[in-house]
């Protein structure tokens, strides 16, 4: 079987533009189960959580309805799900929380390969208690980065590994899980970014060796904000800064303030809209979860090769995607032009293909690309072959 993209298209009132767009790691295009999911939410009654009136008990069905979605997505218990407003805040909150344990002497590592909000939340802890941070850098010849390079740096005072589980500029997925071995060997928790990971592949947090992870479901087809899970005896032991009359529980205690309620009901749409990707009589949404993802990473592989082949044949074009696991995204720049010029040139041709370092700072920079960085293709579940052919026309008017 393979995915449906017609009907998947179908779905997606921002994709009758007609643009071929190749922008989905910076966000994809919202599906209209998820839309109405959003409006239907505001237009029904709704309070402050509870159990009293129709619009309480409105909202702490949302909420808890969202966890569950979220805890299948990321094949963790619900009651570890926080929410918060992007990412970066949640990784921000996280890192502070940790680094009232560090102090002189201890240790941090974090990766080159990785998007700016899973360096610099760690960076400036440490910083602000006088621990050490350590780098691990990959090969820019490869894209690779090797598990024993992190390990070289770990030591008995290393407290905390921040790594990616796919890079957002150039897609490399390390071994996120042989990274957790040699952490929890040392005694350091392993803290993942799988913000750009999970528009692709099935994730397991688990499996990934992963004391705590984030993700953004505005990357997989859901609105904009972010989710925080983990280790649920790790969460309860952690003590984040919080309004003295605001719930204590885990995972209450972690989200500041009112949630978005029309947002958590929108991902719950988007997982729902994910897991209805797999064919019917998968059993539970967890198990129809993994066969959807399974259908995704085909048609994505199968595109990202077609991408590659006309990349090739491109006069002046190199491709600094190059890691033998990486999700389908490729950043590329073109002998004598600016990434900004390549980007236009492309937008001229009805493609979107946005340049820049993406917050990946240190990667593009390690690349040797500075902070221009390059032109990134990445496709999503709704990216068609048409989509392809039409940037392969484009490429081939830069000439």
């Amino acid at each position: 079987m393979s995915l449906d993209v017609g009907a998947i298209r179908a779905q997606v009132p921002a994709l009758s533009s007609g643009e071929a767009r190749f922008d989905a790691p910076g966000g994809t295009q919202t599906p209209r189960p998820v839309i109405d999911a959003v409006a239907e939410v505001l237009a029904r009654p709704l309070a402050n959580r509870g159990r009293l009136t129709e619009g309480e008990r409105n909202a702490d069905a949302i909420v808890a309805a969202a966890r569950g979605a979220m805890g299948d997505l990321l094949g963790t218990a619900p009651g570890t799900v926080v929410f918060g407003r992007s990412a970066t805040q949640l990784t921000y909150d996280l890192a502070r929380t940790l680094a009232r344990a560090w102090g002189p002497g201890d240790e941090v590592v974090v990766s080159r390969l990785d998007h700016d909000a899973n360096i610099r939340p760690w960076v400036q802890a440490a910083g602000a208690v006088g621990a050490t941070v350590r780098w691990a850098d990959f090969d820019p010849a490869t894209g690779e980065l090797p598990p024993e390079r992190i390990g070289e740096l770990l030591s008995g005072r290393t407290r905390l590994v921040a790594l990616t589980a796919a890079s957002n500029l150039i897609g490399t997925r390390p071994d996120v899980p042989a990274v957790g071995e040699l952490a929890h060997r040392a005694g350091a928790l392993l803290h993942v970014d799988a913000v750009h990971h999970t528009a692709h592949s099935s994730v397991d947090l688990a499996a990934l060796g992963a004391d705590t992870l984030v993700c953004s479901p505005y990357k997989f087809l859901g609105p904009h904000l972010g989710v925080l899970t983990g280790r649920a005896e790790l969460l309860e032991s952690l003590r984040p800064d919080k309004l003295l009359p605001s719930a204590d529980t885990v995972p209450e205690r972690f989200e500041l303030g009112t949630l978005p309620y029309e947002l958590l009901a929108g991902v719950t749409a988007a997982v729902d809209f994910l897991a209805g990707f797999a064919p019917e009589g998968e059993g539970g949404r967890r198990a129809r979860l993994r066969s959807a993802f399974a259908l995704v990473e085909r048609h994505e592989r199968v595109l990202r090769e077609r991408l590659e082949s006309a990349l090739a044949g491109t006069p002046g074009v190199t491709v600094h995607s190059r890691a033998a696991r990486r999700t389908p995204t490729l950043l590329f720049t073109v002998a004598d032009r600016s990434p900004v010029e390549v980007s236009e040139r492309l937008a001229e041709h009805g493609v979107a293909a946005p340049a820049g370092s993406f917050y990946a700072l240190e990667a593009s920079r390690h690349l040797g690309l500075g902070d221009a960085g390059g032109v990134r293709l990445g496709v999503a579940p709704y990216t068609s072959f048409e989509d392809v052919d039409r940037l392969t026309e484009a490429l081939a008017a830069l000439k």
